[in-house]
């Protein structure tokens, strides 16, 4: 197969050729074999030499190290190691032909930047270590800056960082200056947030500033009025509450201002990522099993989100539609949550339509929010069995057995359908397509 594909490069190559020389009279413009790379057989843009003694360009044979090879394509052979060293000697041959053949339309390959090697990234650790000890703040901030440029610059760089541990290392340093006046160190506990919200996503959520300390000046940049501090405070957020145990959760409802911030980003959006994040967050902690998660939900509901989350998933796209049903759900697993959702014109008919419009997930959320707000109607008149009825309720349900789901997804829907048959012959269906016929709040 890799034969085939090489001689359909070749011959793409040699037809090029043609064309060039067609169109420069009789000149013919051919690459020498030592600038090829063995598995593109393309000019090499950054040649690079692996333990072996032969050189590829560093995009293909990386390629072929991440698809789990730990060979020589070309020796065949086992790589003593799996990082390449830059050829210079090489690439400079590279521009220089690529020069002299200017006038052919051929351009100079740029002279590559040369990725950040685990020495590298292993002595930028040492040094903000270093710094923490010594309460340096500005090396640290200096520091922080440099990762976060590198994880930007490429994705390779990032890996490396990720690789060595540095989110680790920069977590360490956000707690050692957390232990001081926050408005001391302001300016490096931003710079290490802003590094940390980089490269937390791509890491191990265990190596997040988890100290009593850390979390409360992650809360004070959060609720800053800079957009882009509290957008770092909830991304970090984001990967360290999944892993908290529940007495820190805790922490949020006797950290001043903590919770509101959080709901001021799903009503006043400042990015796409933040209002994720944002939901995820709240999703953990009303689904905690820490002892005040009732606290918790009450002081969410009071803060209006229910109406929120309702409004919101009117439109909201898919991953944000997942989010907030996931925290609806939470909610209404409180008394007051449902006794929020059973007042709100929206809860139905979009509970309803979000069983089959939306993805696996939302389906779930859905019936599994119906099923909370259905066993526990306690009104004699029915309430929202008799409008479940009405958006047609019953059918997406009977349509859900048919096509399948996950077992305790099917355990509610058999469930909710023996409970919503006993009121069908008394009800009129209305259509449900869209919620025109639906009184909105705002």
């Amino acid at each position: 197969m890799m034969i085939s594909t090489w001689r359909k490069r070749r011959a793409a190559r040699l037809a090029g050729k043609r064309r060039l020389g067609s169109e420069m009279g009789d000149i013919e413009v051919t690459i020498p074999n030592h600038f090829r790379c063995p598995i593109s057989l393309e000019l090499m843009k950054d040649p690079v030499t692996m333990s072996s003694g032969i050189t590829y360009d560093r995009e293909s044979i990386e390629k072929w190290i991440e698809a789990g090879n730990v060979t020589c394509p070309v020796t065949n052979r086992v790589l003593r190691s799996l990082d390449p060293i830059p050829n210079h000697t090489i690439r400079k041959m590279i521009q220089d032909w690529c020069v002299a053949n200017s006038s052919y339309g051929i351009e100079r390959i740029p002279t590559p930047r040369i990725p950040v090697s685990s020495e590298e990234a292993l002595e930028i650790h040492f040094k903000i270590k270093t710094a923490c000890k010594n309460g340096d703040q500005i090396g640290c901030q200096n520091l922080a800056a440099k990762i976060k440029a590198l994880a930007k610059e490429s994705e390779r760089d990032k890996s490396c960082l990720v690789a060595t541990g540095t989110a680790g290392v920069l977590s360490y340093a956000f707690e050692e200056f957390s232990k001081a006046s926050f408005e001391e160190n302001v300016a490096v506990l931003d710079e290490i947030l802003s590094s940390l919200a980089v490269l937390l996503h791509h890491d191990k959520a265990t190596n997040c500033p988890g100290s009593d300390a850390s979390i409360d000046r992650i809360v004070l940049f959060l609720k800053s009025e800079d957009l882009s501090a509290r957008r770092n405070a909830v991304l970090v957020l984001k990967e360290l509450v999944p892993v908290l145990d529940y007495r820190k959760v805790d922490m949020f409802l006797e950290i001043e201002g903590a919770m509101e911030a959080l709901f001021k980003l799903i009503k006043a959006p400042i990015c796409h990522a933040a209002t994720k994040a944002s939901l995820m967050v709240i999703y953990h902690m009303v689904t905690s099993p820490s002892p005040s998660s009732a606290k918790i939900i009450a002081k969410f509901v009071d803060l209006g989100l229910v109406s929120l989350l309702l409004e919101m998933l009117v439109d909201a796209e898919r991953s944000l539609c997942e989010e907030a049903l996931g925290v609806l759900d939470g909610i209404c697993g409180s008394d007051q949550g449902r006794e929020e959702a059973y007042n709100h014109a929206l809860t139905i008919p979009v509970l309803v339509r979000k069983i089959h419009r939306v993805s696996d997930l939302a389906m779930k959320f859905s019936v599994s929010i119906l099923f909370k707000l259905c066993m526990n109607e306690k009104r004699e008149n029915g309430g929202v069995l008799v409008e479940a009825i009405q958006r047609n309720a019953f059918e997406k349900l009977l349509v859900l057995l048919q096509v399948g789901c996950d077992e305790r997804t099917k355990e509610k829907a058999t469930q909710l359908l023996r409970v919503l048959n006993a009121h069908r012959s008394s009800v009129d269906c209305i259509d449900s397509v869209d919620f025109k016929n639906v009184k909105r709040p705002f």
